[in-house]
């Protein structure tokens, strides 16, 4: 690897004159800026940007942590994340937990020791050790998707309770009497907080009875798992209706469901998803769900961190929860008006 160092004999200039070209270039005479940019462009000379960034304490690099990549809901809030932050000059670095808080603890040491501008964590099982030590380090830290337990974190989340208790609300109003919530595991915040929202629709109603058939995973694959292990039991057994963890679980059920004698959707078991991915209004039953706003996420997310590392002292918390939106489509329709 070429260095500064040879670049500057090249050019017959000190190796700070060198670094002044490439920090602040009209600081230096034409002349000799042209002989170093032909030394450069003659040795091949690639800057290492992250040296530079160290050295300076500050970085052009965000961090976002999800809770699982192959997740679309995730992937779809990375999108908008990268845009936001591409927009204000920013670059991106993705990195998913899949739900371990030691995984995640690892990429927030690797973070700190790169100096990101910034870190925004939306994996929902982030530890408050790791929250103290981003604080103690004053590192600008957002939460996406998941309320911050002290006051050093702004964030940004649905109420993930009142999601599914208009759900099961919704199932309900449908005729439903005996309600599943399908996904897992509660040990997620976001699913322990949408399994309570059932729990409060269900105790609203007397007579309506809720069991919770948990997944290790929020994929297609648990939810087709899930709708096997239903279809084996007796007819009088099952649910008739299931309000999944995320729209993947549901599809998973709509796809184990389908073609099955005696058991249609909604007719037989009603059916509602949470996120609203592009894919709900697709599937071979338009997939009622839970709307949550992926491109409001990742835009508030880069501003809030943003604000905080251009201030030059500390900004006031912000906590920002969205109201979640019901979408209706056929999967969940028992009683058409």
């Amino acid at each position: 690897m070429v260095s500064i160092r040879e670049v500057a004999e090249r050019a017959g200039v000190s190796v700070g004159t060198v670094s002044k070209h490439l920090n602040t270039p009209h600081r230096v005479a034409p002349d000799t800026a042209e002989r170093i940019r032909r030394a450069i462009a003659d040795l091949g000379y690639v800057r290492n940007e992250a040296a530079r960034q160290l050295r300076a304490g500050q970085s052009n690099t965000l961090a976002f942590v999800a809770l699982e990549l192959r997740n679309p809901f995730f992937g779809e809030v990375a999108h908008a994340v990268e845009r936001r932050a591409a927009a204000g000059g920013l670059f991106l670095v993705l990195a998913s937990s899949d739900g371990d808080p030691v995984r995640e603890s690892q990429y927030i040491d690797m973070f700190v020791q790169q100096r990101v501008r910034g870190i925004i964590l939306a994996s929902g099982t982030t530890q408050d050790a790791d929250l103290e030590r981003l604080a103690a380090r004053g590192i600008p830290t957002v939460l996406v998707d998941a309320y911050a337990p002290s006051d050093h974190f702004s964030s940004v989340s649905v109420d993930d309770v009142l999601g599914t208790k208009r759900a099961v609300t919704h199932l309900i109003e449908q005729g439903c009497r005996s309600i599943a919530f399908a996904g897992g595991p509660d040990t997620v915040r976001q699913i322990a907080e949408r399994i309570d929202g059932a729990r409060q629709a269900v105790s609203d109603h007397p007579g309506v009875r809720l069991e919770v058939l948990a997944t290790d995973e929020r994929t297609v694959a648990a939810g087709r798992r899930v709708g096997d292990a239903i279809v084996a039991r007796p007819p009088r057994e099952r649910p008739d209706g299931i309000v999944a963890a995320n729209d993947s679980v549901a599809a998973g059920l709509v796809q184990s469901f389908g073609n099955r004698p005696g058991l249609r959707i909604p007719s037989d078991i009603a059916l509602v998803g949470y996120d609203d991915m592009e894919f709900a209004a697709t599937t071979l039953v338009p997939l009622t769900t839970v709307r949550r706003p992926r491109e409001i996420f990742g835009r508030t997310a880069v501003d809030l961190v943003r604000d905080q590392a251009e201030a030059e002292e500390r900004l006031p918390v912000r906590t920002i929860v969205i109201q979640p939106e019901l979408i209706v489509r056929d999967s969940s329709l028992r009683r058409r008006c």
